[in-house]
């Protein structure tokens, strides 16, 4: 479990530092968008009231506080998992990403009201809307491995 716990505080802390430097010390919010090797990979801010891709994006204080129940839950869920069913060291990397990266989301909900996504990547003139941040891809990340590798301690064996 010390795996779990530690790669969770290490994605927690990587995701909110960034969001410091990006929304107060860059002043992302206030200045909108900054290029930094277009079209490959800018800053775009964007306030996230919703989930992914801006589903269920009502600005509502019921919106809010049932994603950050919904994300504290699947944390607790997913860490019962990982002590129920001995999971293997890719697993467990796996699930402190998925942790740390839902808990960095709801510190942005009760600071901010909102998600800050901000990353904006575009690639072979495909102009892409959306943004994302950290904490996102280490969910997408600890989703997709928690399935990969869930029966790597079964198969080992």
């Amino acid at each position: 479990m010390r795996t779990v716990f530690w790669v969770a505080a290490v994605t927690f802390l990587a995701d909110q530092v960034v969001k410091y430097v990006v929304v107060h010390m860059l002043e992302l919010p206030r200045v909108g968008a900054i290029d930094i090797w277009p079209p490959y990979f800018n800053l775009r801010m964007a306030w996230n009231y919703g989930i992914n891709f801006g589903l269920m994006a009502q600005d509502s204080p019921l919106t809010r506080w049932t994603l950050i129940a919904v994300a504290l839950v699947i944390s607790a869920a997913v860490i019962w998992w990982v002590r129920a069913d001995p999971a293997g060291r890719w697993q467990k990397i796996a699930a402190g990403l998925l942790v740390g990266g839902a808990l960095g989301n709801v510190v942005d909900r009760l600071m901010y009201g909102a998600v800050a996504d901000f990353i904006n990547m575009s690639c072979c003139g495909i102009n892409n809307p959306y943004a994302f941040n950290i904490a996102d891809i280490a969910v997408f990340a600890g989703a997709f491995g928690m399935v990969i590798f869930s029966t790597e301690s079964k198969n080992a064996s």
